[in-house]
C-alpha cells in the first residue's frame, strides 16, 4: 500500500510531512512511502539525507511581485504530471499527505483529476492558499491552530481536526535545567533568554538584539542567541561572559531546558516547539509572512495566554528591554504563560495524525 506524502518549498511545510512520516511507519513499517516536492524547495537538501524515496518536480510558486514569471508555474505545473506518472508508474496511492505550500500543489491537482484520497496538515492560525484551495475536497484536515477551521469552506470545517503541529516532542523526562545551564556554562540561578528568528536566523531581530546588547543587559540575564548562519559572522564578536552567540542551535532540547523565556518569530513549528517545552515568549511576526499569517500565529497564542507579541514596527531598544524587564521580574506573570503555552500544546500531534490515517487506510488498529 503506497502513501505520498507532498509539501515543501520552505521548513514549516517540510517538517511536519517528514514527522508525520516518520510516526506512520513507525506504526505500519509495512506501508510504502514516497515524497513529492520541488526541485527549488528546501526539500532539495533535506530528503536526500532522510531515509524516504523522494521525486522532484520542477514547480515554482506564484510570482506575485513578478507576475511576468508567472509562466513558469504553469509550465512546472503542467510537465510535473509527466514526471508524476514516471514516479508512481501504474500505482495508485492509496492516500496522499499534503502539508501545503507550492510543493504540494501539482501533487494535490494530480488527485482531484484522478479522485486519489488526500488528507492536508496545516500549521497556521490562516490557512495558506494552496491548503485552502484544495480543503474542499479534502477527506480530513489537521489543523495546527484551531483559529484556522474557520477559514476553511463549511464542509472542510466539518473535517477539519485540531491536533496541533507534529513536532519533535520534549524527552521524557525532561533535561534538567541545572544541568543544561552546566554544559552551557550559565550559572543556575541566573536569568536565561532565548534569541532566534527562524532556522535561517532574522535580520531585523538580530538587529534589534544587537542594539539591545551593546546598551547593557539587565543585571543577572544570560542571553542564549542564535542568529542564522548567514548573519553569524556579524554578530559573533557579541559573544561574553553572559552572552552565547551560536549561528544555529541543533539539537536545540538543551537551549529549550535552560531557558526561562524566549524571543522569537511567530512559525507555525516554533511555536508549536515552545508551547511544547512550555516557554514563555514573546513572539515578533514576520510581517512579509504570507497573508500575514505569522501575526495571526502570535495574537491567537496571546489570546490564548500563551505569549506576548510586539509588532516588528513596534520593537525599540527600550521596548525590548522593558518587556524582558517586566516578565524576568514577575515570577507569576512567567507562570501564566507557561500555563498558557503547555495548554496549547499537542505533543503528540505527529502520532495522532498517523493514527487518523491509519483509520482512513481502513487498517487494523495498532
Amino acid at each position: 500500500m503506497l502513501v505520498v506524502f507532498t509539501g515543501g518549498g520552505t521548513g514549516g511545510h517540510l517538517y511536519p510531512a517528514l514527522a508525520i512520516a516518520r510516526a506512520l511507519v513507525k506504526l505500519r513499517p509495512e506501508l510504502e512511502t514516497i515524497f513529492v516536492g520541488a526541485q527549488r524547495g528546501i526539500e532539495r537538501t533535506v530528503l536526500p539525507k532522510t531515509e524516504f524515496r523522494h521525486v522532484l518536480l520542477d514547480l515554482h510558486p506564484v510570482y506575485r511581485s513578478a507576475p511576468w514569471k508567472s509562466w513558469r508555474t504553469v509550465r512546472g505545473l503542467l510537465g510535473s504530471w509527466t514526471r508524476l506518472r514516471e514516479a508512481l508508474g501504474t500505482r495508485a496511492p492509496a492516500l496522499v499527505v499534503a502539508t501545503g505550500g507550492y510543493a504540494s500543489s501539482a501533487m494535490l491537482a494530480w488527485c482531484v483529476m484522478n479522485k486519489v484520497p488526500f488528507v492536508l496538515q496545516e500549521q497556521n492560525s490562516v490557512p495558506g492558499k494552496t491548503n485552502k484551495l484544495f480543503s474542499r475536497w479534502a477527506r480530513e484536515v489537521y489543523l495546527g491552530y484551531p483559529e484556522a477551521a474557520a477559514q476553511l469552506a463549511g464542509h472542510a470545517m466539518a473535517r477539519s481536526l485540531h491536533t496541533g503541529n507534529p513536532v519533535e516532542p520534549p524527552p521524557d523526562p525532561k533535561p534538567s535545567r541545572r544541568e543544561a545551564r552546566a554544559r552551557l556554562g550559565i550559572p543556575a540561578d541566573a536569568r536565561v533568554l532565548l534569541v532566534f528568528g527562524g532556522s535561517q536566523g532574522s535580520a531585523a531581530l538580530n538587529a534589534k538584539v544587537d542594539a539591545w546588547v551593546s546598551t547593557g543587559l539587565p543585571d543577572g540575564l544570560h542571553m542564549i542567541w542564535a542568529t542564522g548562519p548567514s548573519h553569524f559572522q556579524r554578530y559573533a564578536s557579541r559573544a561574553s561572559a553572559r552572552v552565547i552567540v551560536r549561528d544555529y542551535l541543533s539539537p536545540i532540547a538543551e537551549a529549550y531546558a535552560a531557558t526561562d523565556l524566549a524571543l522569537t518569530r511567530a512559525g507555525a513549528m516554533t511555536t508549536a516547539e515552545l508551547c511544547a517545552w512550555g516557554i514563555p515568549a514573546i513572539l515578533v511576526p514576520l510581517p512579509t509572512a504570507a497573508a500575514d499569517h505569522q501575526t495571526a500565529n502570535a495574537r491567537a497564542l496571546a489570546e490564548a495566554g500563551a505569549a506576548r507579541w510586539i509588532p516588528e514596527s513596534e520593537l525599540s531598544t527600550s521596548r525590548l528591554d522593558a518587556e524582558v524587564r517586566e516578565l524576568l521580574e514577575n515570577d507569576q506573570a512567567l507562570r501564566v504563560l507557561a500555563q498558557g503555552a503547555v495548554a496549547r500544546a499537542r505533543t503528540t500531534a505527529a502520532t495522532d495524525i498517523a493514527r487518523h490515517i491509519v483509520k482512513l487506510l481502513a487498517l487494523p488498529a495498532a
